[in-house]
């Protein structure tokens, strides 16, 4: 359910916007996105776990926070973003 640290520190090396940046509204969209995919999968099999439904739903609405976040401060690294990750348009 959890991301391996291999592949939070590619993610992060990926939508970092400088050296050594794991902060950012980008990193941080980028990282939340691969934990929601992963708990998608993880409910394809098991439909009762309410515990990390309730989880899931909280990362999704941080990920929303962030996003409002990021349109408000910078249109054009919103949409940067969200068209790397596919969640939108």
């Amino acid at each position: 359910m959890s991301i391996t640290a291999e592949k939070k520190t590619e993610v992060v090396g990926e939508y970092a916007t400088k050296a050594g940046d794991t902060g950012s509204p980008e990193v941080q969209v980028a990282v939340l996105t691969t934990r929601i995919i992963n708990l998608t999968e993880h409910f394809k099999t098991h439909k009762k776990d309410v515990h990390s439904r309730r989880g899931l739903i909280r990362m999704i609405n941080t990920r929303r926070s962030l996003l409002d976040y990021l349109k408000r401060k910078d249109q054009s690294r919103y949409e940067k973003l969200i068209g790397s990750l596919g969640l939108r348009k």
